[in-house]
C-alpha cells in the first residue's frame, strides 16, 4: 500500500498522457450528445469516485447526477428508461457481474455508457460505448489508492473536454507535481486523538470533499480495524452531534472551495464541545490544522486531501500493529451479483 501511494503522481501522469485520446473523444461525444442527466454505477471506493464526479459534474456542467444501484438490473431485472442520458460505470477489475449488468442495462435503456476501469478489455469495457483505461498499473494492496485517484482524475478530464473547461484541463496537467507534495504531508498528529480504546471517529467534508470523506472512512475500516463514519459538515450538526463527547476524534477535510468556511465553522463548533478535531484549513480557530497542499482549483484541490490521508492511514495501521496490505476477511477483487 505504501508503495502504491507513492506511485500516485506517476500513475496520474501516465493516465493523462496514455489515455488522452479516449478522454478527449469521450468528452466530445458527451458534448455532441447533450445528455439531460447523468447516472453512475459503482461500488466501494469506485462509488466514492463516482460521488466525487457527481459533485464535479453538477457544479460544472449543471446537470443532475444520480447513482443507480447495480441490483436494479442484476437482481431485479428492471428496465430503466435512460434516453437522453449518459451513464458512468466505474470498476477497477471491470468484471463484477452486477456492475456489468447495470452498464448493459443502461445502454439498452438508451444511455451513452462510459466505463472507467483499470483492466483494458474487461467485460465492463466491452459493454460500454466508451472504455477509458485509467492506467493506474497493477494494484496489489486490498485497499484501493491509486486506482481511486486515477478514476476521479479520468472523470475530471472527460468533464473538462465535455464542457470546454480549459482551466480544469490545465489544473489536471499540474496534478502529478501536486500529488508528489501531498503524499509527503505528515498527518500522524491525528494518532494522538485515536487511543487504543477509541472505537469510532467522524470524518467530515462538504461538496466534493464529502466524497473524499466517504473514501477516508472506508479506508479506516479496511486498514485500521476502526469504525469511522463520514458526514457532511452540515449534517453532523444534527443527530450525529449527540455522540460527541470530550476527546471524541473528528477529522475535517476542507478543500479550497466555497464550502471551506462552513466546514471550518462546524469544526470550531465541535471543538467547543470538546471534540479532538483536526482540519485541513487555516480558517478554523479552535481545531488543529493539518498540513495540506492547495492546487489553485476547487475540483483538483480535494484530491490532495485523499493522497495525504492515504499516507497517514497506512502508517497508522502499522502503528496499531496491523498489516494494511492484508486486512482480515477482505480480498482485492469482490464480484457481486
Amino acid at each position: 500500500m505504501r508503495r502504491e501511494i507513492a506511485e500516485i503522481p506517476e500513475a496520474t501522469a501516465r493516465l493523462l498522457e496514455g489515455s488522452a485520446k479516449e478522454l478527449a473523444e469521450t468528452g466530445q461525444h458527451l458534448k455532441s450528445a447533450a445528455p439531460r442527466f447523468i447516472t453512475t454505477v459503482a461500488r466501494g471506493s469506485s462509488d466514492h469516485a463516482a460521488s466525487f464526479l457527481k459533485y464535479a459534474i453538477e457544479l460544472t456542467a449543471g446537470l443532475p447526477v444520480a447513482s443507480i444501484g447495480p441490483s436494479i438490473s442484476s437482481i431485479y431485472g428492471a428496465k430503466l428508461k435512460l434516453a437522453d442520458s449518459a451513464c458512468i460505470a466505474i470498476s477497477q477489475s471491470g468484471k463484477s457481474p452486477d456492475i456489468v449488468a447495470m452498464a448493459e442495462g443502461a445502454r439498452a435503456g438508451g444511455a451513452l455508457t462510459i466505463a472507467l476501469t483499470n483492466t483494458a478489455g474487461s467485460p465492463l469495457a466491452v459493454a460500454s460505448d466508451h472504455a477509458i483505461d485509467i492506467l493506474a498499473g497493477t494494484e496489489k494492496s486490498v485497499a484501493a489508492t491509486k486506482t481511486f485517484v486515477n478514476s476521479a482524475v479520468a472523470g475530471l478530464a472527460v468533464l473538462g473536454h465535455w464542457t470546454g473547461d480549459d482551466k480544469l484541463l490545465a489544473a489536471l496537467k499540474a496534478l502529478p507535481d501536486y500529488f508528489a507534495k501531498a503524499v509527503e504531508c505528515d498527518w500522524m498528529s491525528i494518532a494522538g486523538a485515536l487511543s487504543d480504546d477509541t472505537n469510532s471517529l467522524f470524518i467530515l467534508g462538504r461538496g466534493p470533499s464529502f466524497a473524499i470523506a466517504n473514501e477516508a472512512a472506508l479506508k479506516f475500516k479496511e486498514t485500521c480495524a476502526m469504525h469511522a463514519e463520514s458526514y457532511s459538515a452540515a449534517e453532523v450538526m444534527h443527530g450525529p452531534l449527540a455522540l460527541v463527547r470530550p476527546g471524541f476524534p473528528v477529522l475535517a477535510l476542507a478543500a479550497r472551495d466555497a464550502s471551506e468556511p462552513s466546514i471550518a465553522e462546524a469544526a470550531d463548533g465541535l471543538a467547543e464541545r470538546g471534540a479532538a478535531i483536526h482540519i485541513t484549513s487555516a480558517l478554523a480557530k479552535k481545531a488543529h490544522m493539518l498540513p495540506h497542499v492547495a492546487t489553485g482549483h476547487p475540483l483538483t484541490d480535494p484530491l490532495m486531501l485523499i493522497a495525504s490521508f492515504y499516507g497517514f492511514v497506512e502508517a497508522f495501521a502499522r502503528h496499531r500493529g496491523l498489516d494494511p496490505d492484508s486486512p482480515p476477511n477482505l480480498r482485492k477483487v469482490t464480484e457481486t451479483i
